[in-house]
């Protein structure tokens, strides 16, 4: 039996939602009234009020789903806010890279501007774009888009001054053009390194529409955040960051597979050396 429940490969999952029990066993113990230890708080439902209690929380996500099922165009809005910012900013990162790579000269003039503009903090962007675009969808778009034009940015430039002399030299004796540079020899070399930064560009863009909604919107799940926040709503605020997270961790899984799909055609690490 001990050697079942030892930690390997094979029960892992079993061990992770174990140890995901626990942590809600002990917060539900640690947020109870009459269950908190008496040293810890001077109120035995301070806990709760900070903290929130999980069989509420639930209440309340369950609710959201199945009660009122008012939660899915919250999370469609979210959701779209994210692809948006994803799709624009990966286009004109994947855009500007190329151009910037491929143009010494452009590439010295803006060097400096371009990474004051990332050394930035984005956030403090938030509230022009709300002043320009609004507090509907515009300007959540627009945050993420910063977020992941830069990520996009910096692979595609990197991938594209990395492609091979010796690739480059031997395509142009085959009397390539700069045209078929560009779509046989560096495009390919930059869109492989924006697949590999999907999860990271993907990630920032959710992150920019989730804050943006925060900081000032109609809908999206940021907003029930705030109005809860708004309201001393410890439990809603907690049931919104487990939605979010839950949220979070479909979008990885889903583009782990698009991402598994797109560099499919990648060869493995140690595979090009048995060539």
């Amino acid at each position: 039996m001990w050697k079942f429940l030892k930690p390997r490969p094979g029960n892992l999952t079993l061990w992770q939602l174990a140890l995901l029990v626990l942590i809600f066993v002990f917060w539900h113990v640690m947020t109870t009234p009459g269950l908190v230890p008496t040293f810890m708080f001077d109120n035995d439902r301070q806990a709760a009020f900070f903290f929130g209690e999980p069989l509420k929380i639930f209440a309340r996500i369950w609710a959201w789903f199945v009660g009122d099922a008012d939660i899915y165009v919250h999370l469609w809005i979210t959701l779209a806010e994210t692809l948006m910012a994803f799709g624009i900013g990966a286009v004109t990162g994947l855009a500007g890279g190329l151009w910037l790579a491929l143009s010494p000269m452009a590439s010295a003039i803006l060097e400096p501007y371009i990474k004051a503009l990332n050394s930035m903090p984005r956030i403090i962007l938030a509230p022009i774009f709300a002043v320009w675009f609004g507090l509907g969808m515009g300007s959540k778009v627009a945050l993420g888009v910063t977020l992941v034009f830069f990520i996009v940015f910096f692979n595609v430039y990197q991938g594209v001054k990395e492609v091979s002399p010796v690739v480059l030299a031997n395509a142009r004796m085959l009397g390539a053009s700069q045209k078929q540079l560009l779509r046989h020899v560096y495009l390919p070399s930059a869109t492989s390194w924006v697949f590999s930064s999907l999860h990271t560009s993907v990630g920032l863009a959710f992150v920019g529409a989730v804050v943006g909604e925060y900081l000032g919107s109609s809908q999206g799940v940021g907003y029930l955040i705030l109005q809860a926040e708004g309201q001393f709503d410890i439990n809603t605020v907690m049931a919104g960051i487990l939605v979010l997270t839950a949220f979070a961790l479909v979008l990885d899984a889903m583009v782990g597979r698009i991402e598994k799909r797109l560099m499919k055609w990648q060869p493995k690490a140690g595979e090009t050396e048995k060539l």
